[in-house]
């Protein structure tokens, strides 16, 4: 099987000073290899081609046969790394939390260990009889998190 780790790292290398960065690998036992890249704004086919014949190059389909894939991480597929967090800043996310809760809400920040999120929650305000919408800010630590995608609404 096919060393994901030596896939990436020369992805990496051909993609660097480029807007482009590796989100992820994945290699099946049949040495079906998926490389998902993304970009900061667009990635090309074209730009997938050229970084599938280089990666090939630097492997001898002789000693091991494997299928390369390079695509780039679609609208709404699940965040993988901090960049593409940061790519989406004053955006909706759609976030789903590990205790089952979905959010949608503006992305405010993103490092390496939370998210920071704006969104509009009903509470009791002080002085009113009904519940009022009001903007809430939190923050969730990624382990809280189980997954987060880009929300798009088509309305």
């Amino acid at each position: 099987m096919i060393d994901t780790e030596k896939i990436i790292a020369i992805a990496e290398r051909k993609l660097e000073g480029s807007e482009m960065f590796v989100v992820g690998c994945h290699c099946s036992p049949g040495n079906e290899i998926e490389l998902l890249i993304d970009s900061d704004t667009s990635v090309s086919i074209d730009a997938c081609v050229e970084l599938s014949r280089a990666v090939e190059a630097e492997f001898d389909r002789d000693a091991e046969d494997f299928s390369l894939t390079v695509a780039s991480a679609g609208i709404g597929s699940e965040l993988k790394c901090l960049r593409q967090y940061r790519k989406l800043l004053g955006r909706p996310v759609e976030v789903l939390l590990q205790n089952g809760i979905k959010i949608v809400a503006r992305l405010d920040e993103a490092d390496e260990t939370h998210l920071t999120l704006s969104y509009e929650e009903k509470q009791t305000v002080e002085g009113k009889k009904r519940k009022q919408l009001v903007r809430v800010t939190r923050t969730y630590p990624f382990a809280e998190i189980k997954s987060t995608r880009e929300y798009l609404d088509f309305k």
